[in-house]
């Protein structure tokens, strides 16, 4: 049947997901099409790996330990087949002068297929994402790193770009 994900496909929905469009808090159920669409998000940043690189088992036992307690994700489905999505997660940090709030959020792995871009989709996850930090957390504030595709989306939802870069260093062990 048209529209039915092949068994074993990229972003395959479990068994009872509904063929329309819809999106739902992601469950363990869902963690399998969570980290390929991860994946996939990946590739579009020039970072592809193989289908059995060790960091997608390792990104399934993160969703599984920590989904429900410290993060929250939500999924689109559309005929079946897993097409976006987006994960929060909140941290502690120590106060400072811009902030007395201990605890921060961020949003990130926010992803949508290429053929269901431009649809809503990335927004409906984030603006569920944002009532769950508003509702469910105690974060004063949500940060991200945005690629120059998601900034108007962001942006249209009250994001605002900071003066301070973001940079990064990695720690090489011996």
């Amino acid at each position: 049947m048209i529209g039915e994900p092949r068994a074993g496909s990229l972003c395959a929905a479990p068994a009872s997901a509904p063929v329309e469009p819809v999106i739902r808090r992601v469950t363990t159920e869902d963690i399998g099409a969570l980290v390929r669409l991860r994946a996939v998000m990946f590739e579009t940043m020039g970072q592809a790996s193989s289908p059995e690189a060790p960091w997608l088992a390792e990104a399934s036992q993160w969703f599984t330990d920590h989904l429900g307690v410290d993060a929250c994700a939500y999924i689109v489905y559309s005929f079946g087949t897993a097409v976006a999505a987006a994960l929060g997660y909140v941290h502690t940090t120590p106060p400072s002068p811009a902030s007395c709030a201990t605890v921060t959020g961020h949003l990130s792995n926010v992803v949508t297929l290429e053929g269901h871009r431009r649809r809503g989709h990335a927004r409906a996850c984030v603006q569920a994402l944002l009532e769950w930090f508003r509702h469910e957390t105690s974060a004063a504030r949500v940060d991200l790193a945005a690629s120059e595709d998601g900034l108007a989306l962001y942006e249209s939802l009250g994001w605002v770009r900071r003066e301070q870069p973001t940079l990064r260093l990695s720690l090489h062990r011996d």
